[in-house]
Protein backbone atom coordinates (compact mmCIF):
# COMPACT_ATOMS: atom_id res chain seq x y z
CA UNK A 1 0.00 0.00 0.00
CA UNK A 2 1.05 3.60 -0.59
CA UNK A 3 1.85 6.02 2.29
CA UNK A 4 0.07 9.12 0.94
CA UNK A 5 -1.03 12.51 3.24
CA UNK A 6 -4.31 13.68 2.45
CA UNK A 7 -5.63 17.50 2.30
CA UNK A 8 -9.02 18.17 2.95
CA UNK A 9 -11.54 21.12 3.55
CA UNK A 10 -12.25 21.11 7.12
CA UNK A 11 -15.33 20.09 7.12
CA UNK A 12 -16.49 16.44 8.98
CA UNK A 13 -17.81 15.27 5.38
CA UNK A 14 -14.52 16.21 3.89
CA UNK A 15 -12.44 14.12 6.68
CA UNK A 16 -15.08 11.32 5.81
CA UNK A 17 -14.17 11.67 2.36
CA UNK A 18 -10.58 10.86 3.11
CA UNK A 19 -11.48 7.74 4.90
CA UNK A 20 -13.58 6.83 1.93
CA UNK A 21 -10.63 7.35 -0.46
CA UNK A 22 -8.32 5.54 1.37
CA UNK A 23 -9.66 2.26 0.85
CA UNK A 24 -10.59 3.26 -2.38
CA UNK A 25 -7.14 3.83 -3.76
CA UNK A 26 -5.74 1.33 -0.80
CA UNK A 27 -3.31 3.98 0.36
CA UNK A 28 -2.25 3.80 4.10
CA UNK A 29 -3.00 7.58 5.52
CA UNK A 30 0.28 9.03 7.62
CA UNK A 31 -1.70 12.79 8.07
CA UNK A 32 -4.46 14.32 7.09
CA UNK A 33 -4.30 18.13 7.14
CA UNK A 34 -6.98 20.81 6.35
CA UNK A 35 -5.64 23.23 3.23
CA UNK A 36 -4.98 26.40 4.85
CA UNK A 37 -2.93 24.28 7.68
CA UNK A 38 -0.71 21.87 5.10
CA UNK A 39 2.93 22.09 5.62
CA UNK A 40 4.80 20.30 2.47
CA UNK A 41 5.98 16.73 3.97
CA UNK A 42 8.33 13.99 2.50
CA UNK A 43 5.33 11.78 1.75
CA UNK A 44 3.11 11.90 -1.32
CA UNK A 45 0.20 14.11 -1.07
CA UNK A 46 -3.07 14.97 -2.49
CA UNK A 47 -6.04 17.08 -2.07
CA UNK A 48 -9.67 15.29 -1.18
CA UNK A 49 -12.39 16.85 -2.57
CA UNK A 50 -15.69 16.43 -0.11
CA UNK A 51 -18.56 14.04 -1.56
CA UNK A 52 -21.69 14.08 0.62
CA UNK A 53 -22.73 10.51 -1.18
CA UNK A 54 -19.20 9.26 -0.14
CA UNK A 55 -19.57 11.05 3.21
CA UNK A 56 -22.52 9.32 3.64
CA UNK A 57 -21.61 5.98 2.82
CA UNK A 58 -18.64 5.80 5.42
CA UNK A 59 -20.52 7.23 8.32
CA UNK A 60 -23.55 4.43 7.83
CA UNK A 61 -21.08 1.94 8.04
CA UNK A 62 -19.87 3.47 10.97
CA UNK A 63 -23.08 3.46 12.31
CA UNK A 64 -24.06 0.09 11.58
CA UNK A 65 -20.82 -1.40 13.11
CA UNK A 66 -21.68 0.59 16.51
CA UNK A 67 -23.45 3.75 16.97
CA UNK A 68 -21.35 4.42 19.95
CA UNK A 69 -18.64 4.50 18.06
CA UNK A 70 -20.58 7.03 15.35
CA UNK A 71 -21.10 9.39 18.10
CA UNK A 72 -16.68 9.61 19.31
CA UNK A 73 -16.35 10.52 15.58
CA UNK A 74 -18.53 13.32 15.38
CA UNK A 75 -17.62 14.69 18.98
CA UNK A 76 -13.94 13.61 18.51
CA UNK A 77 -14.08 15.94 15.21
CA UNK A 78 -15.04 19.07 17.52
CA UNK A 79 -12.39 18.55 20.18
CA UNK A 80 -8.65 20.45 20.41
CA UNK A 81 -6.77 17.11 20.30
CA UNK A 82 -3.66 17.36 18.31
CA UNK A 83 -3.49 15.49 14.67
CA UNK A 84 -7.39 14.57 15.67
CA UNK A 85 -8.20 13.30 11.75
CA UNK A 86 -5.28 10.86 12.34
CA UNK A 87 -6.59 9.58 15.93
CA UNK A 88 -10.28 9.43 14.35
CA UNK A 89 -8.88 7.52 10.84
CA UNK A 90 -7.35 4.53 13.21
CA UNK A 91 -10.42 4.57 14.97
CA UNK A 92 -12.20 3.57 11.81
CA UNK A 93 -9.71 1.29 10.59
CA UNK A 94 -10.04 -0.71 14.31
CA UNK A 95 -13.35 -0.55 14.40
CA UNK A 96 -13.84 -1.86 10.72
CA UNK A 97 -11.08 -4.66 11.09
CA UNK A 98 -11.46 -5.82 14.24
CA UNK A 99 -15.22 -5.38 15.22
CA UNK A 100 -16.45 -2.52 17.99
CA UNK A 101 -15.53 -4.86 21.20
CA UNK A 102 -12.45 -2.84 21.80
CA UNK A 103 -14.96 0.44 22.51
CA UNK A 104 -15.66 -1.08 26.11
CA UNK A 105 -11.48 -1.00 26.65
CA UNK A 106 -10.57 2.77 27.60
CA UNK A 107 -7.34 1.72 28.21
CA UNK A 108 -7.15 0.71 24.32
CA UNK A 109 -4.34 2.79 22.82
CA UNK A 110 -6.48 3.68 19.62
CA UNK A 111 -9.62 4.58 21.71
CA UNK A 112 -7.95 6.24 24.59
CA UNK A 113 -7.17 9.57 23.12
CA UNK A 114 -10.27 9.85 21.36
CA UNK A 115 -12.38 8.89 24.49
CA UNK A 116 -10.09 11.46 26.83
CA UNK A 117 -10.40 14.50 23.79
CA UNK A 118 -14.55 13.86 23.90
CA UNK A 119 -14.46 14.00 28.11
CA UNK A 120 -12.59 17.15 27.53
CA UNK A 121 -15.05 18.44 25.27
CA UNK A 122 -18.34 17.37 26.96
CA UNK A 123 -16.69 18.76 30.19
CA UNK A 124 -15.89 22.30 28.58
CA UNK A 125 -19.46 22.58 27.20
CA UNK A 126 -20.70 21.33 30.48
CA UNK A 127 -19.32 24.30 32.06
CA UNK A 128 -20.36 26.80 29.49
CA UNK A 129 -23.67 26.38 29.99
CA UNK A 130 -23.34 27.74 33.33
CA UNK A 131 -20.40 30.53 32.48
CA UNK A 132 -21.76 32.21 28.89
CA UNK A 133 -22.69 35.73 29.98
CA UNK A 134 -25.45 37.27 27.13
CA UNK A 135 -25.91 40.83 26.62
CA UNK A 136 -29.44 42.90 25.15
CA UNK A 137 -28.20 44.36 22.29
CA UNK A 138 -31.49 46.25 20.91
CA UNK A 139 -33.51 43.22 21.43
CA UNK A 140 -31.32 40.28 20.13
CA UNK A 141 -28.87 38.49 23.57
CA UNK A 142 -25.47 38.40 22.44
CA UNK A 143 -22.49 36.60 23.77
CA UNK A 144 -18.85 35.37 23.17
CA UNK A 145 -16.82 32.66 24.25
CA UNK A 146 -12.88 31.33 24.20
CA UNK A 147 -13.48 27.91 24.46
CA UNK A 148 -10.55 25.34 23.37
CA UNK A 149 -13.32 23.16 21.51
CA UNK A 150 -15.60 23.49 18.86
CA UNK A 151 -18.27 23.22 21.66
CA UNK A 152 -21.23 25.35 19.66
CA UNK A 153 -22.61 22.30 17.79
CA UNK A 154 -22.72 21.05 21.63
CA UNK A 155 -24.33 24.07 23.17
CA UNK A 156 -26.71 24.72 20.37
CA UNK A 157 -29.51 22.36 21.52
CA UNK A 158 -29.33 23.93 25.48
CA UNK A 159 -29.65 27.58 24.57
CA UNK A 160 -32.10 27.44 21.41
CA UNK A 161 -34.33 25.04 23.92
CA UNK A 162 -33.48 27.59 27.03
CA UNK A 163 -34.37 30.96 25.21
CA UNK A 164 -36.67 29.66 22.93
CA UNK A 165 -38.99 32.62 22.46
CA UNK A 166 -35.59 34.93 22.02
CA UNK A 167 -33.20 35.98 19.23
CA UNK A 168 -29.57 35.34 20.06
CA UNK A 169 -26.46 34.73 18.85
CA UNK A 170 -23.26 32.93 20.88
CA UNK A 171 -19.90 33.67 19.17
CA UNK A 172 -16.46 31.57 19.29
CA UNK A 173 -13.78 33.94 19.63
CA UNK A 174 -11.13 30.85 19.63
CA UNK A 175 -12.81 28.97 16.01
CA UNK A 176 -14.05 32.05 14.23
CA UNK A 177 -17.76 30.90 14.40
CA UNK A 178 -21.14 32.21 15.53
CA UNK A 179 -24.30 30.19 16.46
CA UNK A 180 -27.13 32.41 15.38
CA UNK A 181 -30.91 31.54 16.63
CA UNK A 182 -34.28 33.05 15.29
CA UNK A 183 -38.17 32.20 14.91
CA UNK A 184 -37.69 28.88 15.69
CA UNK A 185 -33.82 27.87 13.60
CA UNK A 186 -30.18 27.81 14.51
CA UNK A 187 -27.44 28.17 12.11
CA UNK A 188 -23.69 27.76 12.92
CA UNK A 189 -21.60 29.92 10.52
CA UNK A 190 -17.89 30.83 10.20
CA UNK A 191 -17.34 34.51 11.03
CA UNK A 192 -13.77 35.99 10.60
CA UNK A 193 -14.24 39.23 12.27
CA UNK A 194 -16.82 40.46 14.88
CA UNK A 195 -17.29 43.12 17.02
CA UNK A 196 -19.81 43.38 20.07
CA UNK A 197 -21.44 46.37 19.99
CA UNK A 198 -21.32 48.80 22.96
CA UNK A 199 -24.23 48.23 25.76
CA UNK A 200 -26.76 51.00 25.69
CA UNK A 201 -28.03 52.50 29.22
CA UNK A 202 -30.61 49.84 30.13
CA UNK A 203 -27.81 47.25 29.35
CA UNK A 204 -25.21 49.16 31.43
CA UNK A 205 -27.25 49.02 34.42
CA UNK A 206 -27.93 45.65 34.21
CA UNK A 207 -24.15 44.40 33.56
CA UNK A 208 -23.68 47.16 36.86
CA UNK A 209 -26.17 45.43 38.56
CA UNK A 210 -24.81 41.57 38.22
CA UNK A 211 -21.36 42.92 39.11
CA UNK A 212 -22.91 44.22 42.75
CA UNK A 213 -24.63 41.81 43.26
CA UNK A 214 -21.80 39.09 42.32
CA UNK A 215 -19.44 41.18 44.77
CA UNK A 216 -22.39 41.61 47.51
CA UNK A 217 -23.27 37.78 47.81
CA UNK A 218 -19.66 36.81 48.79
CA UNK A 219 -19.19 36.10 52.09
CA UNK A 220 -15.51 37.99 53.06
CA UNK A 221 -14.82 34.85 55.99
CA UNK A 222 -14.82 32.30 53.65
CA UNK A 223 -13.06 33.75 50.76
CA UNK A 224 -10.49 31.65 48.89
CA UNK A 225 -9.52 32.37 45.45
CA UNK A 226 -8.02 28.93 45.01
CA UNK A 227 -11.39 27.47 45.15
CA UNK A 228 -13.40 30.07 43.18
CA UNK A 229 -10.30 29.20 40.17
CA UNK A 230 -11.27 25.40 41.02
CA UNK A 231 -14.83 25.88 40.19
CA UNK A 232 -14.42 28.75 37.79
CA UNK A 233 -11.15 28.20 35.84
CA UNK A 234 -9.73 31.83 35.09
CA UNK A 235 -9.16 31.29 31.25
CA UNK A 236 -12.96 31.53 31.14
CA UNK A 237 -13.03 34.92 32.86
CA UNK A 238 -12.38 36.92 29.54
CA UNK A 239 -16.22 36.40 28.66
CA UNK A 240 -17.97 37.42 32.02
CA UNK A 241 -19.13 40.27 32.95
CA UNK A 242 -18.32 39.53 36.87
CA UNK A 243 -14.81 39.63 35.59
CA UNK A 244 -14.92 43.09 33.71
CA UNK A 245 -13.27 46.53 33.98
CA UNK A 246 -15.21 49.59 34.40
CA UNK A 247 -14.95 50.17 30.97
CA UNK A 248 -17.07 47.01 30.20
CA UNK A 249 -20.00 48.78 31.99
CA UNK A 250 -19.84 52.17 29.79
CA UNK A 251 -23.21 52.90 28.23
CA UNK A 252 -23.20 53.86 24.60
CA UNK A 253 -23.60 57.42 25.35
CA UNK A 254 -22.21 57.70 28.32
CA UNK A 255 -18.97 60.12 28.74
CA UNK A 256 -17.27 58.32 30.85
CA UNK A 257 -17.16 54.75 32.23
CA UNK A 258 -19.52 53.83 35.47
CA UNK A 259 -17.41 54.25 38.95
CA UNK A 260 -17.02 51.75 41.32
CA UNK A 261 -19.11 48.88 40.00
CA UNK A 262 -18.21 46.97 42.86
CA UNK A 263 -20.22 46.87 46.04
CA UNK A 264 -19.27 48.98 48.71
CA UNK A 265 -19.40 45.96 51.49
CA UNK A 266 -18.60 42.73 49.18
CA UNK A 267 -15.60 41.57 47.59
CA UNK A 268 -14.87 42.72 44.40
CA UNK A 269 -13.68 40.00 41.38
CA UNK A 270 -10.36 40.80 40.22
CA UNK A 271 -10.47 42.16 36.85
CA UNK A 272 -9.93 40.65 33.49
CA UNK A 273 -9.48 43.53 30.41
CA UNK A 274 -11.42 42.42 27.76
CA UNK A 275 -9.19 40.14 24.98
CA UNK A 276 -8.16 42.47 21.91
CA UNK A 277 -9.72 41.51 18.37
CA UNK A 278 -12.42 39.36 17.05
CA UNK A 279 -15.59 39.97 19.32
CA UNK A 280 -19.22 39.50 18.51
CA UNK A 281 -21.97 42.32 16.37
CA UNK A 282 -24.56 43.71 17.94
CA UNK A 283 -26.65 43.04 14.56
CA UNK A 284 -29.59 40.72 14.48
CA UNK A 285 -29.12 36.98 13.31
Amino acid sequence: MTEMVYCYDGSFEGFLCCVFESYAKREVLTAICCDEDFVPMLFASRSILTDRDQAGRVYRKVVKCSPHAAELLRKGFLTCLPDREIHLYHLIQKLLRDGPGFLSNLSDPVLYPVAKAVRHLEGEAHLLKGFVRFSDLGGVLGGEIEPKNRVLPILRSHFCARYLGERFFLYDRTHREALFYAAGKSVIRPLADFQMAPPDETEASYRLLWKRFYDTVAIRERYNPKCRQTNMPKRYWNTMTEFQDASYFKARSSPAAVSAPGAPAGISAPGTPPAPGRSAPGSAP
